[in-house]
């Protein structure tokens, strides 16, 4: 019998797991992936610095970390010899009477007490009305239960923009998600504390160097020998679809003459405005509308070493002013020996809920020397609404080590109404796929049955998780095997991405029990 010819647009990590478990059926399919840059791992990228001013020669500047929950990633990296390393999650939100952290109580917390209590039962109680609430957007939840505009925004935003990327859409974003951060056992990062909100310093982990690593992986891919990488191309659009056959324009980097090739099936592991530009006029009315569905904000990472900004802007070292009077001599003991960041927000005074988020690499990024200038990234969000606020020019010039502009995904309700209970509908449209952490970024147990989709319930995973487990659904639909069946953390979260972005159950064979 004839390989499958298939065809993988995008070489991120929704891209590089599709061919990886295609590759394991080298007798079955031929695959070529194709990506405009010259190397793999589109967010997950690492930067060269200087080795001898920060006491290591790279930094991660896009993805940099994730929570032990994010099962396939973790296994896919230490099966690449590039094992993630265990940091501590400490967290410096606001400034001088705004600030606040997961470390000690600070007088914010004292003075919010109240309403941190009130919060508690918000949340148990979207925990139980989860069907009526999940898709209520959090600055709606707040004011229905009569929780104040001044907790909400030095608080629950600052929290949520944080941990979830959900940046200046925060208000917007569906109320679910913060039930999931602290009731859900799978998913919960902190522990609710009526004190301080946050009760615990929860552990998580920082990735090896990513251009290394996704290297590792192309060239564990093409070991298969049925696999064919084409770095550097760019599939300019979809010429013809039809359910078992597609054909592909695109551009070498050694030619500018379009080229043509035919294929029996294709995954688009691009973002869905990519996505919907290939196809093009091949796209049917329901594929223009779900991919239509996904805005894009545009974001700037600025990487520098300007500690004289950070403390400006941000509380990056103890001091008693920090402390709750109320607080205990351990938390005492933890603030003045422990306290060391690796998260900030800062909100603007006239815009509390639009923020700019830091991280302290040397922190978060054990290759890095704390002995040496520590090196800081801060994120400028959404260009077109909040531009004119954004602090980077206070940032000294002669401390930039690196600039980078990010096409984000924002994160409104209406993703999780629109696009993401539709993904089943169009998924194997034509002979094609879609892979990418937009197709299915919030996942639950009560999210699926038997061939479809009940409800949309939102739970917390990382966009670089949800990238590899829906290449791993592409690849499946296509009659490949999922790598981690073995593991039941791994393929939990895979069956939850089959039913709801695919609609399907995983084959008979793989499954386990009656709902599996």
């Amino acid at each position: 019998m004839a390989k499958k010819r298939v065809a993988i647009v995008g070489a991120g990590a929704a891209g590089m797991s599709a061919a990886y478990a295609l590759s394991k059926h080298p007798d079955r399919y031929e695959v070529t992936v194709f990506d405009k840059e010259p190397v793999a791992g589109g967010m997950a990228s690492s930067m060269d610095v200087d080795p001898a001013r920060f006491g290591a020669g790279h930094i991660n500047d896009g993805v940099q970390g994730c929570s032990p929950a994010f099962a396939n990633t973790l296994r896919i990296f230490r099966e690449l010899g590039f094992p993630p390393e265990k940091v501590e999650m400490q967290i410096s939100f606001g400034q001088g009477e705004d600030f606040w952290t997961n470390v000690f109580p600070s007088p914010l917390t004292e003075r919010l007490a109240p309403q941190i209590r009130k919060f508690g039962r918000v949340l148990r109680t979207v925990k139980r009305l989860e069907g009526a609430l999940a898709l209520l957007p959090i600055r709606a939840l707040l004011r229905l239960f009569g929780l104040s505009k001044d907790f909400g925004e030095r608080m629950v935003y600052p929290l949520a923009a944080l941990f979830f990327g959900t940046g200046n859409q925060t208000p917007y974003v569906a109320s679910a998600i913060l039930e999931r951060v602290f009731m859900d056992p799978s998913m919960r990062l902190f522990e609710y504390d009526e004190r301080s909100l946050l009760a615990s310093i929860p552990e998580m982990y920082a990735f090896q160097k990513l251009s290394d690593t996704y290297t590792a992986w192309q060239h564990k891919i093409a070991e298969a020998d049925n696999v064919t990488f084409l770095l550097g191309h760019e599939v300019l659009r979809v010429v013809k679809r039809t359910r078992t056959r597609t054909v592909l324009e695109y551009r070498a980097p050694s030619s500018d003459a379009p080229l043509c090739t035919e294929f029996d099936a294709l995954i688009l592991a691009t973002d869905a405005d990519a996505a919907r530009t290939l196809l093009g006029e091949q796209a049917g009315w329901l594929e223009r509308h779900v991919l239509g569905g996904v805005k894009y904000l545009h974001d700037l990472t600025v990487t520098h070493t300007d500690a004289e900004y950070m403390r400006k802007h941000y509380e990056t070292q103890f001091r008693p002013g920090l402390l709750a009077r109320s607080a205990t001599d351990a938390e005492f003991e933890r603030a003045t020996k422990s306290f060391r960041p690796l998260y900030y927000t800062y909100q603007y005074p006239d815009a509390r809920a639009q923020l700019e988020m830091s991280f302290d690499l040397t922190y978060y990024q054990p290759q890095l020397s704390e002995d040496r200038a520590h090196v800081f990234q801060t994120i400028f969000l959404d260009r077109d609404g909040c531009g004119a606020r954004w602090t980077k020019r206070e940032i000294a010039g002669g401390e930039v080590v690196g600039e980078r502009w990010w096409k984000q995904q924002s994160h409104r309700w209406q993703h999780y109404a629109r696009v993401v209970p539709w993904m089943w509908a169009i998924n194997g449209t034509r002979g094609t796929y879609y892979a990418g952490a937009w197709t299915g970024e919030w996942l639950d147990e009560r999210c699926t049955w038997g061939l479809g989709v009940t409800d949309v319930v939102p739970a917390v995973l990382n966009m670089h998780e949800i990238g590899i487990t829906s290449g791993f659904a592409a690849a499946y639909r296509l009659g490949a095997d999922f790598p981690h069946l073995d593991d039941e953390e791994c393929t939990r979260l895979f069956r939850l991405y089959m039913g709801l972005s695919h609609g399907s159950r995983l084959r008979k064979e793989d499954r386990k029990g009656v709902v599996a």
